[in-house]
């Protein structure tokens, strides 16, 4: 879907970058403009890229084969 009318970003967009190492909503905005137009996207766009980062991050602790406390840390 898209998320961002102005800069044409789609939901799978945000994903990749969240997916590629993006670590912030700001981080995101310089890379993909996301959010930088009329702003009507905005919070759309940081559920996206919350969803997307939570999840890439669990992705990127089972590769580890961390244990969950090492979340805490």
């Amino acid at each position: 879907m898209i998320v961002c009318v102005c800069h044409r970003v789609s939901d799978r967009d945000i994903a990749r970058e969240a997916h590629s190492g993006c670590r912030s909503f700001d981080q995101l905005q310089d890379e993909l403009r996301v959010g930088t137009g009329c702003g009507a996207c905005v919070e759309c766009a940081q559920e996206v890229f919350e969803s997307s980062h939570c999840s890439a991050r669990r992705c990127d602790i089972r590769q580890a084969r961390l244990p969950i406390e090492a979340l805490a840390a």
